[in-house]
């Protein structure tokens, strides 16, 4: 027979996972759960659990689970409604936007607080139709886990009114010469060069110097290397 002290256990259990679930969510960052939010995720993963088990188990009550459930509900409706009276608790349930791109320049402290490395960085702004990162003036990851682009003035998109009846530049992919710190030996084999061309041009002395460059692109274009570095902060 199950007693008030079950019962008890079951409100204890409920707010401590609660809590650990939203600790854990927090500290997976944004990326792991798209465009939900952290309260979202936490809540739809445990019900989910608690209604798995609800369905399998037929040793314990049906109450403890709805009880369970209950609290889950009342609790992120708690939260909802303090989220929307205070500013402080608005920005701990569910953060803050992150720079990623600051005027033209790769925000590494903004990658590392987003839990990304630039290789995703990348591929989000490929979503967005920019195949180059010197083409971004800002990138602001939201706190929906959406990334937001402004475009240099001069690589916002052209219409057939821009041209003036003139034939429209030829698409180039960017050229990737590092990543993370990591040569891309394929992305100078296509510019046909070596890496004691690239030290020189970037100023690197030794090997290690290589884990301060987040990424580093060639404009073929105007024949340079286009370099960001960890150092470089809003």
């Amino acid at each position: 027979m199950f007693g008030i002290d079950k019962i008890y256990w079951v409100f204890i259990n409920s707010v401590t996972s609660f809590i650990f679930l939203f600790i854990i969510s927090k500290l997976l960052g944004k990326k792991q759960i798209a465009q939900l939010e952290f309260i979202d995720y936490a809540v739809g993963i445990s019900l989910g659990s608690i209604a798995a088990e609800w369905a399998a188990d037929f040793d314990s009550p049906f109450y403890f689970y709805a009880i369970s459930m209950a609290i889950y509900f009342f609790l992120a409706l708690a939260v909802a409604l303090i989220g929307r009276k205070t500013r402080f608790f608005k920005k701990l349930f569910k953060g803050k936007p992150v720079t990623l791109v600051y005027e033209g320049r790769i925000v590494y402290g903004g990658l590392v607080k987003s839990k990304i490395d630039v290789n995703d960085l990348l591929s989000m702004l490929r979503e967005k139709g920019f195949f180059d990162v010197n083409d971004v003036a800002y990138a602001i990851f939201e706190t929906s886990g959406k990334l937001s682009v402004l475009p240099k003035g001069e690589k916002r998109p052209v219409v057939i009114e821009d041209l003036n009846g003139q034939s429209a530049p030829a698409a180039k992919l960017t050229n990737t010469l590092i990543a993370d710190g990591e040569v891309s030996y394929s992305g100078l084999r296509e510019i046909a060069k070596d890496e004691a061309w690239l030290y020189k041009t970037l100023g690197i002395q030794e090997e290690q110097d290589l884990k301060n460059v987040i990424l580093a692109t060639y404009d073929e274009e105007n024949k340079q290397v286009l370099a960001h570095y960890k150092e470089i902060a809003p």
